[in-house]
């Protein structure tokens, strides 16, 4: 995600591993509600109304010269991404009334895995012998969560694994979207027409919310919006590198959740297989750091001149 952002400053890491931090809280206080509200409200419904919330509280900072930046073209790939967001997010707030809180966490971290793998089939991105071992390793990690064979696969599990793919691909449209149109225009559309594709599905389905259970979603809305604002602040301020193992932090902040205020087992095939993901992640960011150093590191010869 660093490359797709301009004029960054990278000689602050402290800072980075702050913001990184305050947003691992933030996005743990999402999970934290949607798993209180539970299924009480329908996952597209649920989420529906945390997303309207969440263009509410964004639009105010697009200001108004976006729309000049609109065509046909760029449009259809921003429903395209939305679409496909939409889906993941429905699938995520269904998985977070069924399952642990930590157990959602851990298998959320295979999205970064999927973006590796997708980046080498429809950007043309190399795959190296050793990125190929550790996604095999951040599968096998997986296994170990979800122990096929040994336990039945339930439902929650089954749409928090089918989520990964469709973040993974909304993240990739998102970085063809960085070298078309400026950052804020990428979150604000994001936020609309995942909005827009949720709608349908919330319809289908709908059942009136209390009060306070809008007032909790409405909340949700205002957290993850912020959790992205602190996110793009640690991304400007250090290297993927160092902001990236911090955001595996959030895996034992959802362990301390489900088990204080839910009462959730700590269940070590989960902590075990999220460790493996976590390494795997890690040392996919490591590596793409590393790259992007080469490639930013002039020759000897122009340095000389």
């Amino acid at each position: 995600m660093a490359s797709d952002m301009p004029d960054m400053d990278y000689g602050r890491p402290w800072v980075g591993i702050g913001w990184m931090l305050l947003t691992g809280v933030l996005f743990v206080g999402v999970t934290g509600i949607v798993r209180y509200v539970g299924s009480n409200v329908p996952a597209a419904e649920a989420a529906f109304i945390r997303y309207l919330f969440g263009v509410l509280f964004i639009l105010p900072f697009m200001g108004t010269g976006w729309l000049g930046q609109l065509d046909r073209r760029l449009v259809g790939t921003f429903a395209l991404r939305g679409f496909c967001h939409a889906i993941g997010v429905i699938l995520w707030f269904y998985a977070m009334a069924r399952i642990p809180i930590a157990e959602v966490t851990a298998i959320g971290y295979l999205a970064p895995i999927y973006i590796a793998i997708g980046a080498a089939v429809f950007l043309g991105e190399k795959l190296a012998l050793r990125r190929i071992a550790a996604i095999v390793i951040a599968f096998i990690g997986a296994m170990i969560i979800l122990r096929p064979g040994i336990q039945e696969i339930n439902s929650g599990q089954m749409a928090q694994v089918l989520s990964a793919p469709m973040f993974a691909v909304s993240y990739l449209v998102a970085k063809r979207l960085t070298a078309q149109a400026g950052p804020s225009l990428v979150v604000g559309m994001l936020s609309v027409f995942v909005t827009i594709g949720i709608a349908p599905f919330a319809i289908a389905v709908w059942k009136t919310p209390s009060p306070t259970e809008v007032a909790w979603l409405a909340l949700v809305g205002a957290l993850a919006t912020t959790a992205h604002f602190t996110m793009t602040k640690a991304l400007k301020a250090a290297p993927l590198a160092v902001t990236q193992p911090v955001t595996f932090l959030q895996l034992i902040w959802a362990t301390i959740l489900g088990l204080v205020v839910f009462g959730e087992a700590v269940d070590m095939f989960v902590l075990l297989g999220g460790g493996l993901i976590i390494c795997s992640v890690s040392f996919i960011s490591y590596r793409e750091w590393v790259l992007s150093r080469r490639a930013k590191t002039p020759p000897a010869a122009a340095v000389k001149t």
